[in-house]
């Protein structure tokens, strides 16, 4: 098993971080069968790419929300980290209160 769990969609309130503030938010490392994804497809042609992070952050983006650690965004991180066999995610990790 990759994750905890697939989901489908955000089951947390909106957080309404901007790319500013998840840059302030340092990265730390996520085992990937702690996640929950928030996203059950994933673009092949993403998960392939070379330069899928060019415009984007390096790091992943999770929600921890009542207790479990939602994958918000990059998805194709951590498909790309499991298919390399390694079982953490440098990810910026934002706590949202209950």
């Amino acid at each position: 098993m990759i994750f905890k769990r697939v989901g489908q969609g955000r089951p947390y309130p909106a957080h309404e971080l901007t790319s500013r503030d998840w840059a302030s938010i340092p990265p730390r490392q996520v085992r990937l069968d702690q996640l929950v994804t928030t996203k059950d497809t994933l673009q092949l042609a993403t998960l392939l790419d070379e330069d899928s992070t060019f415009y984007g952050d390096l790091f992943a983006h999770v929600v921890s929300w009542k207790g479990d650690l939602y994958l918000e965004d990059g998805l194709h991180r951590a498909l790309r980290a499991a298919l390399h066999q390694r079982n953490v995610l440098h990810a910026r990790v934002h706590e949202m209160a209950d």
